[in-house]
């Protein structure tokens, strides 16, 4: 630790010393990449107006292309991708739009980062492939892969990525961090896995991606950076315009251990500096891995970093802000009690993970974890449909059909027209603040079902499925259910003939102009109360 705690001491008085003798300026040229080599060739021309940044400041290329910038001795410039372009991408489909500028490379941890890159480049140049890009268009949302075992990354790619291999409806991909479980050597056959989907790629940094031996945050991410670059970054697609930050704080500076959610004064300088040169009618999509609201007593996220992105996003009348982290599914509507001071609220979207509750669960015949989170909701994925600046959000469960969007879960008999308090419970894992469901038998009018702030009864049964079975069951036992934010419920009628019954449940949600229903039916019998037997 000693020896650790010297050559860290060492490293900064080095950096520090060759950042003030030498800072430098980077210049270069963004050019349209005809042959898609990623090198300047003679008659590829410059793109004019397209932003290039060093994660603080962001300037635009002049009539020929050409940009410049000022570069410290641990920056990595990269080219803001503007719309009707594509970015090159390597093997493993992860966008080549940056170059690191390290010229020590990283400090020694337990977890490898970038080796030295040696002096500036005389030009750092950034190539765009020219594109039709849709108006119109899908994108993928992971949340938290993070596995902690090879074994762990073998059930991700058989169960998420397995029903995506192909999927080329979906424009490009993004994994809202927690991308692995600590164990950094997994970013490899992660990256193997997402690249069999066939999509460009990108990635957000989370909690359990970080170098937990790093002294500073700025280099807790230095694995991070060596597999997919910088951790702060934007780019364009149609009428969106994307930015990713990362919001790990490590270690914590209010005197508290470990992280807290919230973002530097650089990566704030430069989506203020950033922002400047986006359109008002764009879409801002910005995506992070904590989540900015906050759940009770507790504090994890810094609410004044939450208030500067919010005051900066109000100037756009189209926003949207995506996280993962919680490894449950919730809808969170910033209005005016939360700082944000438009009219329509700003919609935060807490996805749900592709792991789940942490891969927990008895496996099923195929050997994978049933993995139902702490709120009911099944692991899977979040797409993200795309029209002009507007949007809607879809969540797909893993290994159902598309039409599951809800569980519903019931008594399978009750008495005939005799006392009781049978509820059904609808899960609708999308649900919010602004969704509405009812039920109906039959012609009957349809029933308004109550949103409750309870646990979901299906998630409880499953728990206790472990805790009173007399063996040990195999897999991991699942986490403790919590109180679901999408759960409704009603009461279950019983004053109907004897027999199979169905309810029929119609959920309605909205996003902007959008107003969407979705049925589902759940069958139970009425029998004759025991008297009558």
């Amino acid at each position: 630790m000693k020896y650790l705690t010297s050559f860290f001491t060492l490293f900064f008085l080095i950096v520090g010393l060759a950042v003030g003798q030498s800072a430098n300026t980077a210049s270069g040229i963004v050019f349209e990449d005809t042959n898609g080599n990623m090198l300047k060739d003679p008659g590829e021309l410059g793109i004019q107006s397209v932003s290039v940044s060093n994660g603080r400041d962001v300037v635009l290329t002049d009539q020929n292309g050409r940009y410049e910038l000022p570069v410290d001795n641990d920056d990595i410039l990269f080219v803001i991708k503007p719309s009707g372009y594509d970015l090159p991408v390597d093997e493993r489909n992860l966008p080549k739009f940056y170059y690191i500028h390290k010229p020590m490379g990283s400090p020694e941890l337990d977890f490898s980062g970038v080796k030295p890159t040696g002096d500036l480049p005389e030009s750092v140049d950034f190539g765009l492939i020219k594109a039709e890009e849709k108006k119109d268009f899908k994108i993928l949302v992971f949340g938290d892969p993070q596995p902690y075992t090879e074994q762990e990354v073998e059930y991700f790619d058989q169960d998420i990525v397995s029903e995506l291999v192909g999927a080329d409806e979906f424009e490009v991909g993004i994994t809202l961090g927690d991308i692995v479980g600590d164990d950094l050597d997994l970013f490899d056959p992660y990256t193997q896995s997402v690249a069999r989907i066939g999509i460009p790629w990108f990635n957000v940094y989370g909690n359990h991606d970080m170098n937990f031996d790093a002294p500073t945050d700025s280099l807790a991410d230095e694995t991070f950076e060596r597999v997919f670059g910088p951790a702060t970054y934007s780019f364009n697609h149609g009428d969106v315009h994307f930015i990713i930050l990362d919001d790990v704080v490590y270690p914590r500076t209010d005197g508290e251990s470990g992280y807290i959610g919230g973002f530097t004064e650089e990566q704030l300088t430069f989506v203020e500096n950033n922002l400047e040169h986006v359109s008002k009618n764009k879409l801002v999509v910005v995506a992070f891995h904590i989540p900015m609201f906050q759940p009770p007593n507790r504090r994890t996220f810094r609410l004044g970093d939450r208030n500067r992105l919010l005051e900066m996003l109000e100037e756009f009348p189209h926003t949207l802000s995506l996280s993962a982290h919680t490894h449950i599914q919730h809808i969170e509507f910033f209005d005016e009690d939360s700082n944000w001071n438009r009219l329509e609220p700003h919609i935060h979207y807490n996805v749900g993970t592709t792991s789940g509750d942490w891969w927990s669960g008895v496996p099923n015949e195929h050997g994978i974890p049933p993995t139902i989170m702490r709120d009911g909701t099944p692991n899977g994925y979040a797409i993200i449909n795309f029209e002009g600046n507007e949007f809607t959000l879809d969540y797909k469960a893993a290994g159902y059909d598309d039409s599951y969007r809800m569980s519903i879960w019931g008594p399978k008999v009750v008495p005939q027209n005799s006392w009781h308090n049978a509820e059904m419970f609808v899960n609708y894992f999308l649900g919010s603040d602004k969704t509405e469901v009812h039920y109906r038998i039959g012609n009957r009018p349809w029933r308004e079902m109550q949103k409750v702030n309870e646990q979901d009864p299906y998630v409880s049964s499953l728990r206790q499925k472990w805790d009173n079975s007399d063996t040990i069951l195999r897999g991991k036992r699942p986490s403790n259910p919590i109180q679901s934010t999408h759960l409704w419920s009603g009461r279950v009628p019983n004053n109907l003939s004897l027999g199979e019954q169905t309810i029929e449940v119609r959920v309605t949600d909205q996003f902007g102009k959008v107003k969407r229903e979705f049925y589902d039916r759940f069958t139970y019998e009425v029998v004759k109360p025991i008297e009558d037997q």
